[in-house]
């Protein structure tokens, strides 16, 4: 993700989580976090979520060991209205997600994704058709990942994806539970870099996602490991570092904010 916080002085890196956008990892994690594991079946979820019915779970298994939500209707917005949840205010300013519209944000996007900085770890520096596919990807699904601008006191300066992480491929490489809302996120303005901003902003933005997600009870990232500004920043945002993970493009740092936790960190 785009620029990191006060930890760093590499103002010219941006906080970017590294990702392209969801659905795109591999192998799952050799080490995981005891007290992140959790008994999913996730293959099953996922086709009982394709049917649109309730996942009915091994038979063979007690029903107290099937931890799963009802499977939304196709019709329900898997997140919640992202573009209703208004503005935040932050030590920065009022900020707020705005979801994307290629025909309006497509040439800011491409601008921002041409910044070596930031396509060393988003990768989508090529022709502007590039990027719009990648957008595109997401507007035309079933609403799992919405793509965002991140607008502060009124200009837009970074970008974000708000996805479901336990619907994700994701999921497949760590032990993910039911609403687990992931973000990936890229501070475009170089100029708001390096101050501070991103670990500000990473805070409030988990906060809204708890807010206004109930059945969410944490936030999930995974920056790559390498981008040591995007890592710090998600550190002094709230979130806790839960294990390393090797996905198809990375190695990711997974990172957590608990609903439990978020009054403490």
């Amino acid at each position: 993700m785009p620029p990191t916080d006060a930890s760093t002085d590499a103002a010219t890196a941006p906080l970017t989580d590294g990702s392209p956008g969801p659905g795109e990892h591999k192998d799952p994690p050799q080490d995981t976090d005891a007290e992140d594991t959790l008994d999913l079946r996730l293959p099953g979820e996922f086709i009982a979520f394709l049917a649109g019915q309730e996942p009915e779970g091994d038979r063979s298994e007690p029903a107290a060991a099937l931890r799963l939500t009802p499977v939304p209707p196709a019709s329900a917005d898997l997140l919640d209205q992202v573009g209703d949840w208004g503005p935040t205010d932050t030590p920065a300013g009022a900020f707020q997600l705005v979801p994307v519209r290629v025909e309006r944000d497509l040439p800011l996007l491409g601008r921002w994704m041409k910044d070596p900085a930031v396509a060393t770890f988003w990768e989508l520096d090529g022709t502007q058709d590039l990027t719009e596919k990648h957008l595109n990807a997401q507007l035309a699904g079933d609403g799992r990942s919405v793509p965002c601008l991140g607008v502060l006191d009124g200009t837009p300066m970074s970008y974000w994806e708000i996805y479901r992480a336990d619907l994700d491929s994701l999921a497949r490489y760590y032990p993910a539970r039911p609403h687990d809302t992931g973000i990936h996120i890229l501070i475009g303005d170089i100029a708001r870099r390096g101050q501070g901003l991103g670990s500000i902003l990473l805070r409030s933005v988990a906060d809204l996602v708890l807010d206004k997600r109930p059945a969410c009870a944490r936030v999930v990232a995974e920056p790559d490991i390498r981008n040591t500004p995007s890592v710090a920043a998600f550190l002094s945002s709230g979130f806790r570092f839960a294990a390393e993970a090797d996905l198809p493009a990375k190695r990711a740092a997974l990172m957590m904010r608990d609903r439990s936790l978020r009054h403490l960190l």
